[in-house]
């Protein structure tokens, strides 16, 4: 099956995150059919597949024996659920299938032998590699890997998508092995004390790809509301020799700050202008990606857009089984590096935070350039010879 060929047709499991999916499968009719959705029966699985006007299965086993695809968004055992049950059954049955992340890597390994044993190809949906700021950003670390070495990764994120991290962590340094995880201790109790008892970050040391990392995560979940109350995403900093490369959030901006690097006269002294100072006039940071204008923009065109990329290498997978080895090993790897991160995080804190407060943004742009005075006349003409 090509992308030129006619359309597969696809069934989505899942009504919860499955929402995206299914925007993602109806946005590109040239490429994928809709023709079921697979779930518990809720009255809102009921009315989306009325909706869309496409029936709505109970039962893996029931499909049509003619559907292609089959998206798996249901929690896999990993997080109590029976994603993997679902994906091996419609892969024994030849259908290809994309499975939402997490999975752990027995799973893992299990539903690749379900793939071969059903002549179907097989992926773990991560997502975020996929959303076009993280793209542009891996984009622009391969090319400065191609100048030299990654010299340090400094990245954040939320443990709720520590799993996609590493995805992208592995491919921003080029290979996710050597990977190694080191918490450091907990924070000294008398300091602690100080910021009330309150530290939602976890320090560890790492190594991906050979490359060292420094991770911080917010190892925290709401009980009642685990989608929510995340500081952040994913924040990442790459450097290298020629400069350092940004990822700012998750739906970007991307951002590249050269190296300050001036010359010495013979003096020693700093040469900050005139000839052999070419460099020093490149922007201090330059924009390489913007950030979502919105995250109604997120929800309703990076993610299903992010889902799409992910459905056509499926596709291409099941029209070349050339291409599953490697996409196989690489998820396999993914799994496992997670599986030493959570190993070292222990269960996350459980906490109950509030709904949380709406800044205008208005109100931080007239703080910040109120606190910005015009530079003295003297001084706007440059810096002194």
């Amino acid at each position: 099956m090509s992308r030129t060929g006619r359309p597969l047709r696809v069934v989505v499991a899942g009504t919860g995150f499955g929402r995206v999916y299914l925007d993602a499968v109806r946005g590109d009719p040239d490429g994928f059919t809709l023709t079921g959705i697979l779930a518990k029966g809720s009255d809102y699985s009921r009315r989306s597949a009325e909706r869309l006007g496409v029936p709505l299965y109970t039962n893996v086993e029931k499909l049509p024996e003619d559907t292609e695809v089959v998206c798996v968004v249901v929690c896999s055992g990993a997080t109590g659920g029976p994603g993997s049950d679902i994906t091996r059954a419609a892969l024994r049955r030849g259908m290809h299938v994309l499975q939402e992340h997490p999975v752990h890597a027995g799973e893992l390994a299990d539903n690749l032998r379900a793939a071969r044993d059903g002549d179907a190809a097989y992926a773990v949906g991560t997502l975020y590699p996929d959303l076009a700021p993280v793209r542009a950003f891996l984009a622009a670390a391969e090319v400065l890997r191609a100048e030299g070495p990654v010299r340090f990764i400094d990245a954040a994120c939320n443990s709720q998508v520590a799993y996609p991290l590493l995805d992208v962590l592995g491919r921003a340094a080029g290979t996710l092995r050597p990977w190694g995880f080191r918490a450091q201790p907990e924070p000294d109790p008398q300091l602690a004390g100080l910021a009330g008892g309150v530290q939602p970050f976890r320090t560890l040391h790492a190594l991906v790809g050979g490359a060292p990392v420094t991770l911080r995560v917010q190892n925290q979940v709401h009980p009642d509301d685990p989608d929510n109350h995340s500081h952040l995403l994913h924040r990442i900093t790459l450097g290298t020799d020629a400069g350092v490369l940004s990822l700012a959030d998750t739906h970007g901006p991307v951002l590249w700050n050269p190296r300050l690097h001036a010359p010495r006269d013979a003096t020693g002294r700093l040469v900050l202008a005139g000839p052999g100072t070419e460099r020093l006039a490149e922007p201090s940071t330059t924009q390489l990606h913007p950030a979502a204008e919105s995250y109604h923009q997120v929800f309703a065109h990076l993610w299903p857009q992010a889902v799409l990329a992910a459905l056509h290498r499926l596709r291409d997978a099941a029209a070349d089984p050339a291409l599953r080895p490697a996409a196989g090993q690489w998820a396999l790897s993914v799994s496992r590096c997670w599986a030493d991160l959570t190993a070292q995080l222990g269960m996350p804190e459980l906490i109950t935070t509030p709904e949380p407060p709406v800044v205008p943004r208005g109100d931080l742009w007239a703080a910040a350039a109120g606190a910005v005075a015009p530079p003295p006349t003297d001084l706007a003409e440059g810096p002194s010879r």
